[in-house]
């Protein structure tokens, strides 16, 4: 499967460079993987690997214009979820 926009396969970056990539730690990627609240990951012969197309799609759901903003999706926390922000996916 090749990007439409430039020709090439997907960009795949392993979990340090995926973390560095977001501006957290790796600790905290490591986190939302066990909790299910990160971003999609690929397993590749005991490799995580994340696309740039993955990571740049996680963060999108936080962006907001304002702190108002009534229709802003959320980013969970590195956690286990409660029942009601689970009921909210």
């Amino acid at each position: 499967m090749l990007d439409p926009k430039t020709g090439l396969p997907p960009r795949y970056l392993r979990a340090p460079d995926a973390a560095r990539f977001l501006g957290i730690s790796i600790r905290t990627l490591e986190k939302h993987r066990t909790y299910g609240t990160g971003p999609t990951y690929r397993k590749v012969g005991g490799r995580v690997l994340y696309s740039v197309e993955d990571l740049q799609a996680w963060t999108a759901i936080g962006a907001r214009k304002s702190a108002s903003e009534q229709t802003a999706t959320r980013v969970f926390p590195a956690r286990p979820l409660t029942a009601a922000e689970k009921a909210s996916l």
